[in-house]
């Protein structure tokens, strides 16, 4: 034991001597984590977005057309600006706006007729920026609440609309084709539009000459969302830094874990481990001597971390702090392991970090460090569950801003340590003291 504490002692001394070590592995994390936690909703759990930039070709000039506009101009989430079809095209394919909604001729006489009749339904173009498909949706979804509205509305009160119902009516009494019953809902529908139209007129008059009176504003959504965020309790808001701290933390501890083993690999190669093999140490205390180090190097990084979120950023452990530890422990073990397993199975420094560089990004790409895992496609989130960062990224998450007990770090601990057992297995298995 006494050999055994020398040699975990001398790994620490190393490692905290070298100073551009110490600040890659604490002080990159805790900028990179601040600047994520930002851009993922911050302490609040709200992120300051920008505006969509929406450019409107409108070729129409009706009022249907302006009023669309007018609607789409007051939304908060969109930046509308007005521009001609090359502008629009040249914008969208340099990425200067993220979509562009051309208003085609007659479009609002069509989008009338369409409103009662369903036919000859005239087709709004949208040109987008294919990298942008998100706010595409949102966009689209926003257009179709801004066209209902503003056609209901024209076609209801406006002049346009007057006009085109009094057709429709004209049309709908002499067309002996319709049925009875239906030219009978048809004729009492569009009368009662007609009756409408009228009584606008006289409140219009009554108002003065000014004409600024509108009680009908055209259809809209019927229906508002209340919206809550379920965390850890009530009134306790989400923290994004906790999510992002966690993420930048595996990735860091993942990369110091291969550096031990391009280390590990590096004196192998120049003899040194040679010379300790002769001394009366075994395989066994050599690589797990190895491994206590390299797992309280990681736990350290962590503590940092995570005090430096709590005292900055309100990053709290609102579930289990048992599980937290726990979690820590596991991961900081496992990548120990890993880094051990490098080792093993290197052949030169140059080779194993080319394959083991793009290793450590994959785990810390398919776990969730980068971004939360709800962003996968529902295969790659299936998928993802074979990687341990996922299971990391979890546990960290369920013991902070989720809230959860113990029992929610069981697994997460249980599947890193299997991790674990499995590459220090490979680890002792593959390990060659000489490199012929």
């Amino acid at each position: 034991m006494i050999q055994f504490m020398a040699l975990v002692r001398k790994d620490l001394r190393l490692f905290f001597n070298d100073r551009r070590a110490v600040a890659v592995g604490m002080l990159v994390p805790i900028v990179l984590a601040s600047f994520f936690g930002y851009l993922f909703g911050g302490q609040g759990g709200n992120a300051e977005t920008s505006r969509v930039a929406v450019l409107v070709i409108d070729q129409d000039g009706s009022n249907i057309s302006r009023g669309l506009i007018a609607q789409l101009a007051s939304d908060k989430n969109l930046d509308v600006k007005p521009a001609t079809m090359d502008t629009a095209r040249e914008a969208v394919r340099k990425g200067k706006a993220t979509a562009a909604i051309f208003i085609p001729k007659d479009f609002g006489k069509d989008a009338g007729h369409a409103l009662f009749t369903g036919n000859g339904k005239p087709e709004l173009g949208v040109l987008y920026d294919p990298s942008h498909r998100v706010e595409l949706g949102m966009v689209k979804g926003i257009l179709s609440g801004a066209v209902m509205q503003t056609v209901s509305k024209e076609m209801f009160t406006g002049k346009s609309g007057r006009e085109m119902v009094n057709d429709s009516l004209a049309q709908v009494e002499n067309n002996s084709q319709i049925a009875p019953d239906v030219r009978h809902a048809l004729t009492d529908l569009l009368g009662s539009v007609q009756k409408l139209n009228e009584r606008q007129d006289a409140e219009r008059s009554r108002a003065g000459a000014s004409g600024q009176l509108d009680s009908y504003g055209g259809l809209s959504m019927p229906y508002e969302t209340r919206e809550q965020a379920i965390t850890s309790g009530d009134n306790v808001e989400y923290n994004g830094y906790a999510h992002s701290f966690g993420g930048m933390g595996v990735q860091f501890i993942l990369f110091m874990g291969l550096d031990v083993g391009i280390a590990l690999l590096t004196l192998r190669q120049t003899g040194l481990w040679q010379r300790l093999r002769a001394a009366p140490l075994s395989r066994t205390m050599l690589l797990g001597s190895r491994t206590v180090s390299a797992s309280l190097i990681a736990c350290v990084i962590l503590i940092v971390l995570f005090s430096f979120a709590r005292v900055v950023f309100g990053v709290r452990i609102l579930g289990s702090v048992a599980g937290m530890v726990g979690v820590c422990v596991a991961f900081s073990l496992m990548t120990a392991a890993f880094g051990l397993m490098v080792a093993a199975i290197g052949e030169t420094v140059e080779a194993t970090r080319g394959y083991a560089i793009m290793a450590t990004l994959f785990m810390v790409m398919l776990g969730g460090a980068w971004v939360p895992t709800f962003v996968f496609p529902a295969w790659l989130r299936k998928l993802s569950v074979i990687v341990p960062t996922r299971w990391a990224m979890d546990g960290m998450d369920n013991m902070t801003w989720r809230g959860l007990g113990f029992s929610s770090a069981i697994a997460p601990i249980v599947v890193l340590l299997l991790f674990t057992l499995l590459f220090d297995a490979i680890a002792v298995m593959r390990f060659r003291w000489r490199t012929d």
